[in-house]
């Protein structure tokens, strides 16, 4: 049997600012597991492409708490316009049941 979470993504300008946004999610029981992934991003912005390195958060959530979650990333966030893409996932039910109880306080 399967149930919903949601899978939520966006990007930190380093590890180091990865981490504390990833920490700050789990603390607050937002997130069940948060997976860093250093990347290459290229993208406009201001009117130019542009190019970086970062670090992509893959947020895996309970669905119930998807307007809080994105309330939290854009509050913590060191973009000025962070990104924050949100798409619903079916589960395992084990690992959802796992998912559930560690987002819950």
């Amino acid at each position: 049997m399967t149930q919903r979470l949601i899978l939520a993504l966006t990007t930190e300008a380093n590890q180091q600012s990865a981490e504390t946004l990833a920490r700050m999610l789990l603390e607050q029981r937002l997130a069940a597991c948060v997976a860093l992934q250093p990347q290459r991003a290229m993208y406009w912005w201001q009117g130019q492409i542009e190019s970086s390195d970062e670090v992509q958060l893959l947020i895996k959530a309970r669905l119930e708490q998807r307007d809080a979650l994105e309330t939290a990333v854009r509050q913590h966030h060191s973009y000025e316009t962070p990104e924050f893409l949100c798409w619903a996932a079916e589960a395992s039910g084990d690992y959802a049941t796992w998912a559930a109880a560690a987002c819950r306080p």
